[in-house]
């Protein structure tokens, strides 16, 4: 796995290029000289959370023979001082549509979150993940 960062103006956005070629912008809030032209980097953090979480729940609720007709997921970051500091917690919320049952969606979230998710095993020691889930039929 490897990713380029680009510069992309003399301020603090940058363009992240991966071995396909797909691109990410990167940038700061003005606050420090950005122009908001892209995601910051935490927010990647907790989007690339989501996305791995994501990418198992749909695999093992498929295997569960569940009918998942959509998943969206909205993840929020607490951090030790707002703005600045360290990430203290995650919390992932599935939001879930389609026939499944809640014990499937539950052990789907556990699997995801305790053994197959490598963003999410990489943060757990040090910060705490939290999920929560509704079932939309």
């Amino acid at each position: 796995m490897e990713v380029k960062l680009i510069r992309k103006n003399k301020a603090v956005h940058f363009e992240a290029v991966n071995q396909n070629n797909l691109k990410i912008n990167m940038d700061g809030p003005d606050s420090i000289g950005g122009e908001n032209k892209g995601f910051s980097p935490m927010e990647l953090l907790i989007s690339g959370v989501a996305g791995c979480a994501g990418i198992d729940v749909v695999m093992i609720l498929e295997k569960q023979k569940q009918k998942l007709e959509d998943l969206e997921i909205t993840v929020k970051a607490v951090r030790n001082t707002p703005g600045t500091g360290f990430i203290e917690s995650i919390t992932l919320h599935f939001d879930v549509w389609g026939y499944v049952l809640p014990n499937k969606l539950e052990k789907a979230i556990e699997l995801s979150i305790d053994k197959y998710c490598s963003a999410i095993l990489s943060l757990k020691k040090d910060i705490d993940i939290l999920t929560t889930y509704k079932i939309h039929e």
